[in-house]
């Protein structure tokens, strides 16, 4: 996670450095080019993830039931990597530009009102238990990248100035 959240950092300071150069075209053309290398990185994380999931979590426990939710946890948690890379570099785009109030407000719709709603649904309402709440993640993670990337689409940002 490490490596893409520095991406997505970058992505904000390439779009604070081109709309203070007037270069807003630059700035959202910046943003596109680090966000596929972002996805393309988690991509290779997620499958890494899926594939080793097992191995990865021998190496903190042995004990069966333990393993066996870490497993699923770590399978489905990464299946919405790619998601996760793509929305962490839009979001950090709206800060880059000095407009924080819409990264805040998205978070806060996805995660306060969105994925722990959906957890308690999944997982207490129609019984899918630890899965439910596994499964909330990517689903949320998956709805900010695709709000932010339309956010971001629209252009607003550009109008900011640095």
């Amino acid at each position: 996670m490490l490596p893409a959240w520095g991406l997505s950092n970058a992505a904000a300071t390439l779009v604070g450095q081109n709309l203070g150069a007037g270069q807003p075209e630059r700035a959202a053309l910046s943003v596109k080019r680090t966000a596929k290398y972002n996805a393309i990185f988690m991509g290779v994380v997620s499958v890494i993830f899926l594939v080793f999931a097992p191995w990865i979590i021998s190496l903190f426990t042995k004990e069966t039931s333990v393993a066996s939710y870490a497993v699923d946890a770590v399978r489905i948690v990464s299946s919405g990597f790619v998601f996760y890379g793509i929305g962490m570099v839009y979001a950090n785009a709206f800060n880059g530009a000095g407009e924080t109030r819409i990264p805040t407000i998205i978070n806060f719709f996805a995660y306060w009102c969105f994925q722990v709603p959906l957890a308690w649904i999944l997982a207490k309402t129609l019984h899918f238990g630890p899965t439910g709440v596994f499964i909330a993640i990517p689903l949320a993670e998956s709805s900010t990248a695709v709000i932010a990337y339309f956010l971001f689409r629209k252009g607003k940002w550009k109008n900011k100035k640095i």
